[in-house]
């Protein structure tokens, strides 16, 4: 198996210090969720009910992200290092698309500012190389056929998660043809969006697919899952760098789904 220069960065990311803008040049951004890119779940009572709330504060958001040891066969980290610190670093061509490229990035898909987010890995990371030189194929396929998934919370006064879960929902379908994103510099081509099938959860749900350009070595796609509980809004994408190179979509674990949801109020 030939061992692309893109693999290689994509591995070079996830032995050192990751970051946004090198998981983009790799490419980027595409998920699945259960519900397709409408929304699920949403009740005029509960609409009623979504006018008084307030949204919690970052403090509040910080204690309902999972937390190592809460999910077996996983570990959690912080994603300081691998997550955009704000939405001005994620922007897209189609205002409408901005919703779906913060999804992917742990970032609120709606107006708040209260968002926190962290990363989810499969527990083999431990067992990472530190020099990809000393790596045959096999073993290079190998240590990095994990997953990371970048979690994402959010929170919103009154109404403000059912009108961002419609902001998301609205952006798969005007994102159909694809968007063109940037972060941290590097740019990203995003040929397609789809509603997607995934886990599901929470009071309404919401997933799509993206498939991304990989810089002339064909395409790959990602998932998405988008999930609201109440006015918290829980966003999941999933990255595993050995699947760069095989075309496999790359879906996001249901166990960080369902683990994570079930920790919201």
């Amino acid at each position: 198996m030939k061992r692309s220069s893109g693999a290689r960065l994509c591995a070079t990311a996830a032995v050192g210090a990751l970051s946004l803008a090198l998981v983009t040049g790799c490419g980027s951004s595409d998920e699945g969720s259960k519900d397709s890119g409408g929304s699920k779940g949403s009740s005029s009572s509960s609409s009623a009910a979504a006018s008084d709330a307030k949204a919690l504060t970052k403090a509040e958001l910080e204690k309902l992200l999972l937390a190592q040891g809460e999910i077996k066969g996983f570990k959690v980290d912080s994603g300081d290092d691998t997550l955009p610190a704000s939405k001005s670093l994620v922007k897209t061509d189609k205002a409408e698309c901005d919703p779906l490229a913060w999804s992917t990035a742990a970032l609120a898909p709606g107006d708040t500012d209260a968002s926190v987010g962290n990363t989810v890995s499969e527990d083999k990371a431990s067992s990472a190389p530190t020099s990809l030189e000393e790596l045959d194929e096999d073993a290079f396929a190998d240590a990095f056929n994990l997953d990371m998934t970048f979690v994402g919370l959010s929170s919103y006064d009154g109404d403000g998660a059912e009108k961002a879960m419609k902001a998301v929902s609205d952006g798969v379908k005007a994102c159909s043809s694809g968007y063109a994103l940037k972060a941290e510099g590097e740019t990203t081509k995003v040929t397609k969006v789809a509603p997607a099938e995934g886990t599901g959860g929470g009071d309404e749900a919401i997933a799509f697919s993206e498939d991304v350009d990989m810089d002339g070595e064909g395409t790959a796609t990602f998932h998405t899952e988008v999930v609201r509980k109440g006015n918290t809004i829980a966003t999941f994408y999933t990255v595993n760098f050995a699947a760069f190179g095989t075309g496999e979509a790359m879906k996001i674990p249901a166990a960080v789904v369902q683990a994570q949801v079930a920790k919201l109020k």
